[in-house]
């Protein structure tokens, strides 16, 4: 028993999960490119028009997939970061380290296809309505959230701090999902419900699904990277574990 739990120790070594994020790396790259031509191919090709939006309903096809795993990286930190404070592993503010820039980046990535969606369908760029401020505030926490182990150079306060940041900027996220519900928005009601019928097409939920899979892959792809870069980081200083 004692032998069991040293080999489950060594997992979380830090030369062990070097190892095995490099395979991880080595099997998206592998599949990437192929899953993304067979998503665009649907997205583009294959997926009708709207009949209302015609063409322009294609920015969906990036605009939804990236606001779902922007949220979805936010409270991910969030939820780490009360684990942080409950537990104190320093692996938490490394992931979180990690994740951050690409929650930012797919913030940016859905409120830039929203405008260009937004433009043809509403007649205007912007509007601050609740769903659109909402997820402006989104890409505000994430920037204060970066910032902040950017500006604090002592670890053990940056981590703390951010992770304060994170768990404040996790009451934005319920209003995000029901601002559209709670007030009267330019933007549609959810299309795709877990619980009750979703009211979009089977024929544009796969091109939609493929892209959300395309987006999920190459955000784990950079993820991973950048957590490698932070044990490498963390290797030069002679730390052998976190």
């Amino acid at each position: 028993m004692l032998w069991y739990f040293n080999e489950m120790l060594k997992f979380f070594f830090l030369n062990n999960i070097y190892i095995i994020i490099e395979k991880i790396i080595n099997f998206i790259n592998s599949i990437f490119f192929i899953i993304l031509a067979v998503g665009l191919t649907f997205a583009l090709l294959l997926s009708p028009p709207d009949y209302l939006q015609g063409d322009t309903v294609r920015i969906m096809y990036v605009h939804v997939p990236s606001a779902w795993l922007a949220i979805g990286c936010y409270a991910f930190i969030a939820m780490l970061s009360i684990f942080n404070f409950i537990f104190n592993i320093k692996n938490f503010f490394l992931i979180n380290k990690s994740l951050a820039p690409i929650g930012l980046l797919l913030t940016c990535l859905a409120i830039i296809t929203g405008s260009l969606w937004g433009q043809p369908t509403w007649g205007t760029w912007w509007v601050w309505d609740a769903r659109l401020t909402s997820m402006f505030f989104l890409m505000l926490f994430y920037i204060i959230y970066i910032l902040s182990f950017k500006i604090i150079k002592k670890e053990s306060l940056a981590t703390k701090v951010s992770s304060y940041i994170a768990i404040i900027g996790s009451i934005n996220l319920p209003i995000i999902k029901y601002s559209v519900e709670w007030w009267s928005t330019l933007h549609q009601p959810a299309s795709i419900k877990i619980s009750g019928s979703s009211t979009i097409h089977s024929s544009m939920l796969t091109p939609l699904m493929l892209m959300l899979l395309v987006l999920l892959l190459y955000c784990a792809l950079i993820f991973l990277m950048k957590y490698k870069t932070e044990i490498i980081r963390i290797k030069r200083k002679n730390i052998n574990r976190l």
